[in-house]
Order: structure tokens, then sequence, then C-alpha cells
């Protein structure tokens, strides 16, 4: 027995030797140990958003708002939202089409206006580039905006809220600066073999530029669904309205306030749930398919803002 204590106590001394004299297995350990801790942290606050939003009205009397794990279980808040005739489903119809149109044309036109501005020889480039970066800092206001779109027949149609903002400066920049990298061998070769421009964009360029264009267009998708301003300004018809202003007169009806066109939100009939868990509950639907997509599109997103932002 005291020759296998031993060999055991010898054995532990070995392996403290080894983790100290291995910086590398140590600092693993550690970064895993941190970014899992900060993993819990930023998931915790979703986690209880999720809780809440199923809390009993007796929960909320006796524990007071946000609760990481609710004593009963209450889907009132759902029921509501959801209910049969709610207009949350015209919302998220109006949404998902301006999400998913709204962010080809901007990738499209994106793409196309970054790949012709990255050629250095494109006569006049420079004036180019610099009017675009100009709108990142000055913009033409609510009025006149509103002007323009009026005159050009889009208010109250669903193109009022992708057709003037096809092409973000910002978004623009970092598509530019990553095609500006590509060397330019690839376009000469395709030349020799008789590739027009327009070719070389779709079969040679846009492939290989996947990483940069899911960057972005998660950009522009997340934009698009997080967006209820201009459909608050340019949309009457209420059929038409996106998710967020309906989620929006939903909390202002059950808050008594009978504002707007709020009434014809929900169904009244539902018993009506504690209003910090109906709240909760409108986080959770209006963020949920953005969380879906998301780690789908993850492994590129580092990729791609690197690639498009850092020379070398």
């Amino acid at each position: 027995m005291k020759l296998l204590r031993m060999r055991g106590r010898k054995a532990g001394s070995t392996a403290s030797r080894d983790a100290l004299s291995n910086p590398g297995r140590t600092f693993t350990i550690l970064n895993y140990l941190l970014l899992g801790s900060l993993s819990l942290a930023f998931l915790l606050p979703f986690v209880m958003i999720v809780s809440t939003s199923l809390m009993t009205q007796a929960d909320v009397l006796k524990y007071g708002t946000f609760r990481l794990v609710p004593n009963d279980i209450d889907l009132s808040a759902y029921r509501m939202i959801l209910s049969k005739g709610s207009m949350i489903y015209s919302g998220y119809l109006v949404t998902a089409i301006r999400v998913v149109v709204g962010t080809f044309l901007n990738l499209a036109f994106t793409t196309a206006l970054a790949y012709g501005l990255s050629k250095k020889k494109l006569a006049g480039r420079n004036a180019f580039i610099s009017f675009i970066f100009i709108t990142m800092v000055f913009s033409g206001g609510l009025i006149p905006t509103y002007m323009v779109v009026k005159a050009l027949g889009l208010t109250n149609t669903i193109w009022a809220l992708m057709i003037p903002n096809l092409i973000n400066a910002y978004n623009f920049i970092l598509m530019k600066t990553f095609f500006t990298q590509m060397p330019d061998s690839l376009e000469e070769s395709a030349c020799i073999d008789g590739a027009n421009p327009l070719q070389i964009l779709l079969r040679i360029v846009v492939p290989l530029s996947l990483p940069s264009l899911a960057t972005i267009g998660l950009f522009y998708g997340v934009a698009h669904w997080n967006a209820w301003f201009d459909a608050a300004i340019f949309i009457n018809d209420y059929n038409k309205m996106p998710l967020q202003i309906i989620l929006r007169d939903a909390i202002i009806h059950l808050s008594g306030d009978k504002v707007g066109l709020s009434m014809t939100v929900i169904d009244t009939s539902i018993k009506k749930p504690p209003t910090i868990a109906f709240r909760s509950a409108i986080i959770v639907i209006s963020t949920l398919p953005i969380l879906l997509v998301y780690p789908y599109i993850q492994k590129y997103f580092v990729k791609g803002v690197m690639i498009g932002s850092v020379k070398g």
C-alpha cells in the first residue's frame, strides 16, 4: 500500500510539473474556462427573458420581474400573440419578404458597385468613392427622403422599405476592400479564355467572395429584421406593416393605451398575461428567427470581416 501511495503521489507531482512546464496547455485550459464563463454570461439574459415570458401572475406578484426558473409555466402570453386572426402572421410575412428580397437586392447592388470601383484604372474612381463616403457623415434628412419616395410612387408599398437603402456605405467599403485584395491574375486568365466582365464577376469573383458576402448579408438581414421607423413613415396600410410595428402596437394595447391601430393586433378574449411576461414573449418571438439563422452564418463572420477590412 505504501508503494502504491508513493507511486500515486509521484504521478500527481509529475502531472503538476508537466502542467507547469507546458504553458500552452495551461493557457488552453484557462482560455476555455474564460470563454465558457463569458458564453454563460451572454446566454443568461436570454434564458431569463424566456423564463420570464412563461411566468404566471402569482409568480410576478411574489418574485417581481425577471426570474431564472419559473415555478409554474403559463403560455398565455404566447397564446395571445399567436392567436387566430392576430396580425403577427401578416407582420412575419412582410418582414420575411423584406429580409429575403431586400438582402438579395442589397448584396446585388453593393457587389456590383464595389466590384466596379475596386478597379484602379476606372476613371473618376476616387471621386465616386469620396461621394459615397460623404453619405456616411451627412444625409438628406427625413423630409427630402419622404418627398423622393413619394415622387417615385413607392409610398404604401413594400419597395419603400428596401429601395431607399439599397447600398450601405460601410458595407460597400468592406466589400470594395475585399475585391481590391483579389489577385489580378485571376481576371487576366479569365479574359484570355474569353470571359466578359459579367462572367468574371458571377463565375469567379462571387464564388471566391462567399465569406464577405455572408458577413455583409448578415448585416443587411439583421438591419431589415429590426427596422421599423421607415415603415412608420412610408406605410399607411396596416396589413403591410412589418413585424416590429405589430409587436410595438401589441405592447401599447396590452398596456391599456388605445393609441393607433393596436386594437387589431391581439385577441382580447384570451386570459390577459402579466405585462412583463407579454413583453418578454415579444422579445423571444422577434429575436428567435435571427438566433436560428446566425449559427449557420457565423463561421463566415469573422473571416469575412477580417478579409474585407485588413490588408495583407
